[in-house]
């Protein structure tokens, strides 16, 4: 059931209070992007199958590893030459 307001400071006063959630809600939002981008930073990710390796020693875990080094080699070249887009690559 929809709420009545009995004047136009009622309104206004929801209004604010709305427009204020909204504000808090963007910056929460801005929080956990920039918490989930720290968390794939390519040390961490590293570190995390770093200890997939560790903890079992199959071959599937080292190959893992391997490929996920040379895609974020490949990525940071990418980014490299997105950046400097005058270099030539051979």
């Amino acid at each position: 059931m929809p709420k009545e307001y009995t004047s136009f400071e009622e309104i206004d006063r929801r209004l604010k209070i709305l427009e204020l959630q909204r504000k808090i809600d963007q910056e929460n939002l801005k929080l956990h992007f920039r918490q989930a981008k720290v968390g794939l930073v390519p040390k961490k990710v590293f570190q995390g199958l770093g200890a997939a390796i560790t903890q079992n020693h199959s071959l599937k875990s080292i190959l893992v590893a391997y490929v996920a080094k040379k895609v974020l080699g490949l990525l940071r070249r990418k980014k490299g030459e997105e950046k400097d887009p005058k270099r030539q690559t051979p």
